[in-house]
Formats: structure tokens, sequence, C-alpha cells
């Protein structure tokens, strides 16, 4: 069973943080690289971070220094932790395998505003 579950995201003011997590089924999850993506209003769904399944990390210009992608293997769950959130970060926030599978789960929405 292909399962995608995306969860952590709300309502955050400029600077703040959040932390998503994205639970997988084993075969999507198992020995691949996880990525998160995000589609905000309007745009296309890119690439945020990706992390390989030894724990190799790889970020968008744009997250650089702020977003940290993490995995636990055990858990089949990635997680993006996400700082000093800034409003053109609003989106909707997605897991998959990187490159992505056809699957996509729900998201998961990030709004940042005062």
């Amino acid at each position: 069973q292909v399962m995608l579950v995306e969860s952590g995201g709300g309502l955050v003011q400029p600077g703040g943080s959040l932390r998503l997590s994205c639970a997988a089924s084993g075969s999507i999850f198992s020995l691949n690289t996880m990525g998160w993506y995000r589609q905000a209003p309007g745009r296309q769904r890119v690439v945020v971070a990706h992390i390989t399944s030894a724990g190799s990390t790889n970020y968008a210009d744009s997250v650089k220094g702020r977003f940290t992608i993490s995995r636990d293997n055990r858990k089949n769950t990635v997680y993006l932790q996400m700082n000093s959130l800034k409003p053109e970060d609003t989106a909707v926030y997605y897991c998959n395998n990187a490159p992505p599978r056809a699957y996509w789960g729900q998201g998961s929405q990030v709004t940042v505003s005062s």
C-alpha cells in the first residue's frame, strides 16, 4: 500500500518556525532518497530539500540556512524543520521520493503572515 501523510503545517508569523512530518509507506521510504516539495498558489510544485537514505542533504537556494531536512529510518518518517519563515514560504508542502513518484499525498498547508 502506497502512503504519504504530511502533517505539522499551520499559520505562523514571519520569523517563526514550524516542523513538518511525513509518514511514508515502506515501499516509498526504504533505501530511497526522500524530498520535500512545495506549491505556492498559481505556481508549479518545486523541490525544497532532499535527503538520501544515508543522510546526505541538499537544499534549494531559497531555503538554505533556514530549513533542515532529516529522516528517521526506523519510523519511515521524514521531517522538515523550518525556521526564520518568510511570507514567500507560504505554500502547500508535500513529501515524496526524489525524483518524485506519480502518487502524492494531500500535503500540509503552511501560511506565513502577520
